[in-house]
């Protein structure tokens, strides 16, 4: 007797992306029962944990991803931890990370405190006004390659290679962002992390009118139809994706597998592209010997790929981080 298959709802690995600021006072003591959890359960990813809170990304199967997420919840001040959610058909990392760092999203302003002096956040249902506002001027707080492949309409770029490199730019900028008059100050970034805390750094340079996109970018494309829609262009996510688009669909860019940068269609079809070696970003900063390095690096994936396993050396999206 034949019977039909049972057709699967939705890939079998859970990826959770998680960030919470709140005041741990001895970070390091948290660090050694998650990471054991973590390996018991068979969860991948990296967690950051820090004086000022916890930050990563981790996959594993449904039931593994929500007991860490349970364990991550009793932590001080973690019970209303608020994740995004997607799923993949494999797991999109190698190995389990939990690591102590000075920072979860390194700013290098140690007195920044998020969890007194964040700005105010705005739903992605009410951001269109807020930006509409002539009396707003919009910041995205991401790095430059993010903002190169979408951004809000009108939104300021800072041109940021890292977001450690924010204050100085608002400082350097601050007169002539603010004038006489200062306006609404509204700023995004992709999950809400980064946008989080460069509002409290606002405020603690005396800017009071500051605001921030509840949930970020991915909230706003999950929520927001395109029709009403003020996003240009893709975003860059920090997994296998690569770029979303609304309704959370995957985008076209991929990733330069040299240096780990999103490229779009049309840099795809430039002479300087060559997958796995070099792209239009990256090609006049590498040598001959760095790029045959790379291209040697993809033969070998490509081959650890043909026989159904993954290359030691394959470089995944996160890689590159904040």
């Amino acid at each position: 007797m034949l019977h039909s298959a049972v057709p699967r709802l939705h890939p079998p690995i859970r990826i959770a992306a998680l960030y919470h600021f709140t005041r741990f006072p001895d970070p390091a003591a948290l660090q050694a029962p998650l990471a054991r959890l973590c390996e018991e359960e068979g969860v991948k990813g990296t967690l950051l944990l820090a004086g000022e809170g916890v930050n990563g990304t981790i996959a594993g199967r449904d039931a593994a991803i929500e007991r860490v997420l349970d364990h991550v919840r009793a932590l001080p001040g973690c019970a209303d931890l608020a994740y995004k959610e997607s799923r993949a058909e494999t797991l999109p990392f190698h190995r389990m990370k939990v690591r102590i760092k000075r920072e979860i999203v390194t700013m290098g302003e140690p007195d920044i405190d998020p969890v007194a002096n964040a700005g105010e956040y705005v739903a992605p249902e009410d951001w269109n006004a807020l930006i509409d506002d002539p009396g707003t001027i919009v910041i995205d707080t991401r790095n430059d390659y993010e903002v190169a492949i979408g951004t809000f309409a009108g939104a300021i770029d800072p041109h940021t290679r890292t977001f450690r490199d924010f204050p100085a730019w608002f400082r350097a900028h601050r007169e002539t962002l603010l004038g006489d008059t200062p306006p609404k100050v509204a700023m995004f970034c992709t999950g809400g992390i980064r946008c989080e805390k460069a509002t409290a750094f606002l405020k603690s340079e005396g800017v009071d009118q500051v605001y921030h996109l509840q949930g970020g970018i991915l909230k706003y494309l999950e929520t927001i139809p395109p029709e009403h829609s003020r996003w240009e262009g893709e975003c860059f996510v920090f997994d296998q994706r690569v770029s979303v688009v609304h309704g959370l669909e995957q985008g076209e860019c991929e990733l330069c597998h040299a240096c780990r940068m999103p490229i779009r269609p049309e840099d795809r079809a430039s002479p300087l592209y060559q997958e796995g070696v070099s792209c239009p970003a990256c090609h006049a900063d590498r040598t001959d010997e760095q790029r045959a390095g790379y291209a040697e690096r993809e033969r070998q994936t490509r081959l650890a790929a043909a026989r159904g396993e993954t290359h030691v050396g394959a470089t995944h999206p996160q890689a590159r981080g904040d």
